[in-house]
Parts: structure tokens; C-alpha cells; sequence
């Protein structure tokens, strides 16, 4: 399993992503899946990544060396050539589906499941900084101001902090914060995720990474934060009256 997460506010764009991969009980390894397509000045381009590893190293592969065209005569292209956010997420998108071809009859006669999500973020030039979340079919659906986050893996830990902390005018280091308390409970509830983890921050219009950090085991802000929300939430229960119900309400 993993857990990423992208959450789009007025002042930027955070991305969040541990790095754990399980190929099965005995064989657990480290692999990044918070991926950078940048040209400092005229783009930043995130890419977080779950699902089969194999498929996701085949689809950045080819978004690296260029997606080939949809017609015989049209060139392929890579991921930085795009011109709008938007047709970045629909090549990325037709990536996916060009792996899809390729893979397919061998995955069926293994019976394996085609599996891979995505969330793809940032802004190209005087564009509108967006986030999508792109599926195994290469359709997506983007990010909006009503609901500031989103979400792939195992994502249901996470998803109730998210839901009551962040709005769109969450400030960008606050967004950051809450995001990795949201990694932490769901590192707490599932071991299939787990450290390192993956962090990007990139304010609006400025069109290169802030922040650009891997947090290590025994990172002492990380360790704090868990310690300091674990203790806020027990002293959160603590202040909350005891429910009234009792042999007496019968």
C-alpha cells in the first residue's frame, strides 16, 4: 500500500507521499513515488504515484522519453514539452493507456490487476496552478475550491483530518502541517505505509519548489508532531463530558 496526498490552497500547492512498497510479506522496499518535472521559471510539475510499481516505472519512463503520438505521423512527447497543465494531465493520461496496451494480455494470462493512481500538480507559465487525480483508466478529475485535497492508496485514515482542518484559505505551511498529521494516522493505522516520506511545497507563481525535503526515521520536527498530536488528542477525549446515558435511561 501507500498514501500520498495533494492539497491546492489560495497561496500554493503541497504534495505529501511516503515511500513504502510491498511486494509481499517478506520483501519490503523503499521507492520514491513523489516525482519532480521541472524547468525553474516556466514550470513545476509534481507527480505522486500508487498502485503497481511496475506500471508507474513503465508510464514515468515513458513520460520522460516522450508519449508516443496518437496518429502515425505525430511525434512523441515528453512531459515538460506540455503547454497547459491541462494537456499535461490528458498526455499523462494517454500514457497510461499506451502502457495499458502494451501490458495488458500479460497481466491477464497472469492475473494481474492493472492498477495505478496518480496525483499530478503545479503550474506552467502564467497558468492556473492545478492538481488532478488520474486513474487507471488515464481519465481524471481535478482539485477545487470547495474541496482543496486529494487523496490515493490508503487514504481513508487520513481523509477525516483533512476534511475538518483544511479549507482553501488554509495558509501553505498549515496545509503542510495538517497533511503530514494525516500521514502520521494513517501510518499509525496501516503498516503498508510507512517513512521515509516525500515532501514538496511550491507557492503559487513563483514556478520552482520551496520545499523539496525527505523526512528521515528519528527526524526530530516529524517525531514531535506525532508526539504533540497524539497528546492533543487525548486531551481533546479528556475535556469532552461524559456521555449521559446509563441503567437510568431504560
Amino acid at each position: 500500500m501507500t498514501y500520498c496526498v495533494g492539497v491546492l490552497v489560495e497561496e500554493g500547492l503541497v504534495m505529501v507521499a511516503d515511500t513504502r512498497t510491498n511486494a509481499g510479506l517478506d520483501d519490503i522496499s523503499t521507492y520514491r513515488k513523489l516525482h519532480h518535472f521541472n524547468v525553474p521559471g516556466e514550470r513545476v510539475m509534481m507527480l505522486a504515484s500508487a498502485g503497481n510499481l511496475s506500471i508507474t516505472q513503465s508510464v514515468l519512463s515513458m513520460l520522460q522519453e516522450g508519449v508516443p503520438g496518437e496518429e502515425d505521423d505525430e511525434p512523441p512527447q515528453k512531459l515538460v514539452e506540455a503547454p497547459t497543465m491541462f494537456q499535461a494531465a490528458q498526455l499523462i493520461g494517454r500514457a497510461i493507456r499506451r502502457v495499458r496496451a502494451i501490458e495488458k494480455d500479460g497481466f491477464e494470462a497472469a492475473s494481474i490487476r492493472f492498477s495505478i493512481s496518480l496525483l499530478f500538480g503545479g503550474q506552467i507559465g502564467n497558468g492556473e496552478m492545478r492538481l488532478y487525480l488520474i486513474y487507471s483508466a488515464g481519465n481524471f478529475i481535478e482539485c477545487s475550491t470547495d474541496a482543496p485535497f486529494l487523496q490515493i492508496g490508503e487514504h481513508k485514515y487520513g481523509k477525516p483530518i483533512l476534511d475538518r482542518a483544511v479549507r482553501y484559505t488554509t495558509e501553505l505551511y498549515d496545509a503542510l502541517k495538517v497533511s503530514l498529521v494525516s500521514m502520521d494516522s494513517t501510518m499509525r493505522s496501516n503498516l503498508g505505509v510507512g517513512l521515509p516520506i516525500d515532501i514538496a511545497l511550491v507557492r503559487r507563481n513563483a514556478l520552482t519548489l520551496e520545499v523539496n525535503h525527505r523526512i528521515e526515521a528519528g527526524e526530530g520536527y516529524f517525531h514531535d508532531l506525532r508526539e504533540r498530536w497524539s497528546a492533543a488528542l487525548r486531551a481533546a477525549h479528556r475535556a469532552i463530558p461524559r456521555p449521559p446515558y446509563g441503567p437510568a435511561d431504560k
